[in-house]
């Protein structure tokens, strides 16, 4: 039997779902795919937004639901930058390619901001954000936390501190696609969202509940911004599938918390194992994958010596980022295997 291949490259889920999830799959009534929703009669979205209100304690009409989380990006950057004469938007310097592409789509511009690395992690310059902000005068500034593929965060209070000091006809799209890895605390998204209207922060079934396949986006946007709501609202409802599967995975965080806790002994192993060789620096990370310097004289051989062992990982061509690879986070004995054979590569065994 052939040997599948380990893709722990693009941010993927190599757990097993809950079983919430499994029994949800497996129950679900084919025939409730012969009918829309009748929950659009209520006034509102989805059953899923309506659970993401109760969660998070943000209202209702407040709550938006996308194609997953690449959907939400570019609905929101397409209207915002379509509306009106200011077509710029702000985004990290060392950050996901389709920030930059989506702007384009629609024929927006982009400017880049720094990241900054810091000993053994990346970090954000709240003030010099703050500074570039109120210079450029952006139509939308993006922030990412955790961004992709440095692993750091903003905190709650950075993120406010951003908000009372830009303009506040600057709309701020923060990508949170991957939180909730390190912390399960959603208490903050509330408050900020009912004080700054313009603000969106944007969150995905993809990552942390390990469903990219089920292309689930939801987020919480200010107030005020009906007709952005509507633009991006299905009138007819939603996949009534992926309602039923996502519903379950919300009431499943025990099972991806354990999933998550996996994760973090697998920073531990990298940080323990790789940080200390020559030419090594492991970052930081508090996503699903973990950023990773190396010596680029060594790419070759390593990807060679993964292939053979049937992984793939990510070796990095951004600029500046060139020799890092970033490894998503898998399973213990995943995790394991890439770490022996970076060792067995350096040691050349």
């Amino acid at each position: 039997m052939k040997e599948e291949m380990n893709f722990l490259d693009r941010n993927e889920f190599n757990f097993e779902p809950s079983q919430e999830v499994v029994d949800a799959i497996k129950s679900f009534d084919p025939k409730t795919l012969c009918f829309y929703t009748r929950i659009y009669d209520q006034g509102k979205k989805s059953v899923i937004s309506v659970r993401l209100s109760e969660i998070y304690g943000v209202p209702e009409e407040q709550v938006l639901l996308t194609y997953g989380g690449e959907d939400m990006l570019k609905n929101a950057i397409h209207y915002f930058l379509m509306v009106g004469d200011n077509k710029k938007i702000l985004i990290p310097e060392f950050s996901w390619w389709y920030y930059n592409r989506v702007a384009s789509e629609c024929g927006g511009t982009f400017e880049m901001y720094p990241l900054h690395e810091q000993e053994d992690t990346f970090a954000y310059d709240v003030e010099e954000v703050i500074e570039y902000t109120n210079r450029v005068h952006p139509r939308m500034l993006l922030l990412a936390s955790p961004n992709n593929p440095t692993g750091n965060c903003l905190t709650s209070e950075e993120i406010g501190h951003i908000m009372e000091n830009i303009p506040s006809d600057t709309m701020v799209l923060i990508d949170e696609a991957y939180a909730s890895f390190i912390t399960s605390d959603t208490d903050y998204i509330a408050p900020l969202v009912n004080k700054y209207d313009n603000l969106i922060i944007s969150r995905t079934l993809s990552k942390f509940y390990g469903l990219p396949g089920l292309r689930v986006g939801f987020g919480f946007i200010g107030k005020g911004h009906d007709q952005f709501i509507s633009y991006v609202n299905k009138y007819l409802g939603y996949n009534r599938f992926s309602e039923a599967v996502a519903l379950a995975a919300l009431s499943s965080d025990k099972h991806y918390r354990q999933v998550a806790d996996d994760m973090d002994w697998g920073r531990q192993l990298y940080k323990r194992e790789l940080d200390p060789l020559p030419g090594f620096k492991v970052y930081k990370s508090v996503a699903n994958f973990i950023l990773i310097k190396y010596p680029v004289e060594l790419k070759e051989q390593l990807q060679q010596a993964l292939a053979a062992e049937k992984y793939k990982i990510k070796f990095m061509s951004d600029k500046g980022l060139e020799s890092c690879v970033r490894i998503t986070l898998g399973r213990k004995e995943q995790t394991k295997a890439v770490c022996d054979t970076i060792l067995k590569v350096v040691n050349g065994k």
